[in-house]
């Protein structure tokens, strides 16, 4: 790469075709600067490992170990274009952990470089049955996977994700008999790494993410990216639609509790609204009703949060259902330009469903997305004022409902709640905050994830504290 000064050297002559004379030329009108050197790297050695060079990206990377102490490696070989010197010399000691940019000048030109120490690395990152079934891999190199027992687990196609530049045997997207566990081998270089694959086939499954699909590729994608997880981080999930329960076809001695994230572009607003739009949720009261009057836990989140008014939770009034609900369509999803949150509510701080959760600045403050992140804003909450009739304070909230309240909007809007498990009944949260998000159909240039991780602790503890 030429210097700036090169460049402004050859604008100026093509512009004016002549011979311009100027303060750093001698009285022969011939330039001073000196551009003709080169400033190749053709060899770099650390600690006796050969950097590759690629030259059109200007790059040397280090291959090394999978464990290796990069703080202290010695430039063993550094040689470049004959005249030239380097910011970095031969026998000099530096620290690889980061990338370093080495220098190279020749006269009055320079060209920049990026090395950098890349350790051999053979892992497997994720591992998915048939396009929908995430293993879930543990430190000590095995992979469970829970599965239906109406699959034939002789015939399953993993999708696999490794470490870059390694190779894997068998092979991704090959079919595979998982009647036995299966030895996944990663090789890389140096690093090796011998996964095994256990497939386990669900009769009894111990927890159930619902839905009005009938299978969970049919799922919108909020419902989905929401299963995918359950499934990748809750053993023995199973996806059962609502026909499935009225149907009895799973067996469910062992369920301790059922997921149901209902998302309608557009939103659901009130008890009508909700009876017409979730006829086919409304059509399995009585599934729903048993299993939570014996002892089953319910998550109910975004529109689902009806359900508790129509199974008896709330006594006989169904007109408790959320009274203010909104959202909009997932493909017009409005722009997050900071994190939205909602509040703790007073004296509920130490709740378990707020353990160990990403803080912000405010620790009383839960905050769910990021800068960036496009959101649907699916709202199915409770506003609380004598301006809307229904509950003059929260106070009046929970002497109709029976519940406890969990976390508040901004205006007090109560967005998260929670019945109580009592007279062997299970217990039963609520998340309606317009916050809880799981699906953005885009994210802005610079996104960073950091506080959108929250959705998922909040949901594993919620979860948890309902199955404890």
């Amino acid at each position: 790469m030429k210097s700036k000064v090169l460049s402004i050297f050859c604008a100026c002559l093509a512009c004016c075709g002549l011979a311009l004379s100027f303060s750093s030329c001698n009285d022969d009108n011939v330039s001073d600067l000196k551009l003709s050197g080169d400033c190749m790297i053709t060899q770099l050695v650390l600690d006796n490992f050969e950097g590759i060079i690629d030259l059109p990206s200007r790059t040397i990377v280090v291959r090394l170990p999978e464990i290796y102490d990069t703080k202290a490696m010695k430039v063993t070989t550094l040689k470049f274009s004959d005249g030239a010197v380097c910011n970095i010399h031969q026998g000099e000691t530096i620290n690889m952990d980061a990338a370093k940019v080495l220098r190279v000048k020749n006269g009055d030109t320079y060209m920049d470089w990026t090395l950098s120490a890349l350790h051999d690395e053979a892992r497997i990152t994720d591992f998915v049955i048939n396009d929908i079934y995430r293993g879930v891999i543990d430190q000590e190199m095995k992979i469970v996977v829970y599965v239906p027992a109406s699959l034939d687990i002789t015939q399953l196609v993993p999708t696999i994700t490794y470490s870059a530049n390694a190779t894997i045997t068998p092979s991704s997207g090959v079919p595979q008999d998982f009647s036995k566990p299966v030895t996944y081998t990663v090789t890389n270089n140096s690093a090796k790494g011998v996964y095994t694959v256990t497939v386990i086939a669900i009769s009894k499954p111990k927890a159930l993410f619902l839905g009005s699909a009938a299978t969970l590729n049919e799922l919108d994608p909020e419902a989905k990216a929401a299963c995918q997880w359950m499934l990748s981080n809750v053993p023995g999930t199973l996806y059962a639609s609502f026909a499935d329960l009225r149907a009895n076809t799973l067996d469910l001695s062992e369920c301790k509790i059922m997921w149901w994230h209902w998302h309608v572009d557009g939103g659901v607003d009130g008890h009508d609204n909700f009876v017409a739009k979730g006829a086919d949720a409304m059509n399995t009261l009585n599934e729903l009703r048993q299993f939570y009057e014996n002892g089953g836990a319910l998550l109910l989140t975004r529109y689902a949060t009806n359900i508790p008014s129509f199974i008896g939770v709330t006594g006989d009034d169904e007109w408790t259902t959320p009274n203010n609900c909104w959202g909009q369509d997932e493909d017009k999803a409005e722009l997050c330009n900071a994190p939205w949150t909602f509040r703790k509510f007073d004296g509920q701080e130490g709740h378990a469903i707020f353990s160990d959760l990403v803080a912000g600045d405010n620790p009383n403050e839960v905050y769910c997305t990021d800068n960036g992140y496009h959101i649907t804003n699916s709202t199915a909450q409770y506003h609380i004022g004598i301006d809307w009739g229904d509950y003059a304070n929260h106070d009046a909230w929970v002497n109709r409902t029976g519940g406890k309240i969990l976390g508040v909007g901004g205006d007090g809007a109560i967005v998260l709640w929670e019945y109580p498990a009592r007279e062997g009944k299970g217990g039963i949260i609520c998340i309606g905050s317009g916050c809880y998000d799981w699906y953005s159909y885009t994210y802005e240039a610079g996104y960073t994830e950091k506080f959108h991780k929250n959705i998922e602790i909040l949901t594993r503890n919620a979860i948890n504290y309902l199955t404890k």
